[in-house]
């Protein structure tokens, strides 16, 4: 190939890498309108600085603030298996990426050989033949001149980044779900140190009452009421050591590794500040719901939809191939980088569709509901997450009170039931009134317990509906993908 001819061929090349990908035939994507409010109406506000940093910017330690909480949320976020999993389809799906990417640059290969070969020829004997050939160059290069593979390069983009949504769901998920299983086995254990206290006093009050009612001063029907209460609350503290150990359990599913004694929480300090209540303003836009890794998932994947009626169109175009090389060849492998050597190929390919029996038609069609459906999916995450946001802001505004209510009950319990045993004791009442108040207090106390989990467990909702936190976006290793 002469000098020319090798800069024509350069020129030529360079200019169908510029063509390459510049046309597309992808539908210019435009974000569905969220068929919600703009805003969740008044919440219940909290007292502040003058500019909060918002709840879905939060990191998880600024929400979660009891220390052997944090130990375990950080066992977790090593050691969960479903988490692993989710950060290796992340791997593949950038693999995927980087793959479909490549295919918009042309692939260069460098091939040598030497072939021997022996023939009989009559009357003159055997002969052997050599040749030595060396050549570079590249071979099926596709012009993207109708954007086809720049599409499928958007379309595995998209699913990438989707991936890394999943990711990171499931990275949120499981902080909340961490939280909330812990505040779980803190309730259980508060539940089980008060059954406890109830047993022990009804014993004592048992073998008081026995003593007494062999002194004949208690009646069989004081002493029987008595033993039916002492075993209710034996089989209350059997119930409860189960349930707590189930819980256990649970948590250390969901961690992914066992859980130490000093990691769980103190039974006599309670899970009440365990979870710091994130700051809402007075009004939360929904605005906030398209920062939410569901939401994001499918409008990545609506994304992904569009770009592959760019890829089914762009096959109704023709396509062109490049293949050209450019080496040496010789007899010997000696001489094979001699003068004269020399040699070059260069044949491009076009191919036109002309009849697929309305396969391309239908490609097209698929693409297109295909789309149709990651709206409808993507519509439906907006709704689900408004709904959800909603339920927790809900449940926010009257929590408290109702937390509060609880207390001031159990105060007036405790009262009733010290003023009953004060008149048992002084004979006013019998033993059964005072059973009576007793079993109102324990009651009261127990459903304090499961009004101020139910609290603490609202803070770990608000949370995981207003988005996640900031720790939730650097799932991957802070690292997000860009589209080039």
């Amino acid at each position: 190939m002469n000098r020319s001819m090798i800069h024509t061929t350069l020129l030529a090349l360079a200019c169908a890498a510029a063509m390459s990908g510049c046309a597309s035939m992808a539908p210019a994507y435009q974000r569905p309108d969220a068929l919600v409010r703009a805003s969740f109406g008044s919440t219940p506000s909290v007292a502040v600085a003058d500019e909060p940093v918002p709840v879905a910017r939060l990191e998880w330690r600024s929400v979660f603030v009891d220390p052997q909480l944090q130990q375990v949320i950080a066992l977790a976020l090593e050691n969960n298996r479903d988490l692993r999993v989710a950060m290796l389809n992340i791997e593949a799906a950038r693999a995927k990426y980087r793959i479909q990417r490549a295919d918009l640059l042309p692939s260069v290969d460098a091939t040598a050989s030497h072939t021997a070969a022996r023939s009989n020829t009559t009357g003159e004997g055997s002969q052997v033949s050599r040749s030595a050939t060396a050549q570079v160059g590249f071979s099926s290069w596709e012009l993207d001149l109708f954007g086809r593979i720049r599409s499928l390069k958007d379309e595995a983009l998209q699913t990438w980044l989707a991936t890394e949504q999943t990711q990171r769901s499931t990275r949120m998920s499981l902080v909340a779900e961490v939280a909330g299983d812990w505040l779980t086995v803190g309730a259980y254990q508060q539940r089980l140190k008060l059954a406890e206290q109830t047993l022990a006093s009804q014993r004592e009050s048992l073998a008081l009452t026995e003593r007494r009612h062999e002194q004949g001063v208690m009646s069989g029907v004081d002493l029987a009421s008595l033993q039916a209460s002492v075993e209710s609350a034996r089989a209350d503290v059997a119930a409860y050591t189960t349930s707590l150990a189930q819980a256990r359990n649970a948590l250390e599913l969901v961690v992914g590794t066992a859980v130490s004694d000093d990691q769980l929480p103190a039974a006599t300090t309670g899970t009440t500040d365990a979870v710091a209540l994130a700051p809402l303003p007075a009004e939360v836009s929904s605005a906030v719901l398209l920062q939410r890794p569901d939401v994001l998932y499918a409008e990545h994947t609506l994304k992904a939809a569009n770009a592959d009626i760019g890829a089914a169109r762009a096959a109704f175009f023709p396509t062109i191939s490049l293949t050209a090389s450019t080496g040496s060849g010789s007899d010997a492998l000696s001489s094979l980088f001699d003068s004269g050597t020399k040699q070059w190929s260069f044949a491009p390919t076009i191919s036109l569709p002309i009849f697929h029996a309305g396969a391309l038609k239908a490609s097209l069609d698929q693409a297109k509901i295909s789309k149709d459906v990651s709206v409808a999916q993507y519509e439906r995450a907006i709704q689900s997450a408004f709904s959800e946001v909603a339920d927790a802001l809900a449940t926010r505004a009257t929590v408290d009170e109702q937390r509060d209510a609880q207390q001031a009950r159990v105060a007036a319990t405790t009262r009733a039931r010290d003023l009953a045993e004060v008149r048992y004791r002084n004979g006013i009442d019998s033993r059964l009134e005072l059973l009576d108040a007793q079993r109102t207090d324990d009651a009261a106390q127990q459903d304090l317990v499961t009004l101020r989990l139910a609290e603490a467990t609202n803070r770990v909702t608000l949370y995981k509906v207003l988005g996640g936190g900031a720790d939730a976006l650097a799932g991957s290793g802070g690292t997000w993908a860009t589209e080039d």
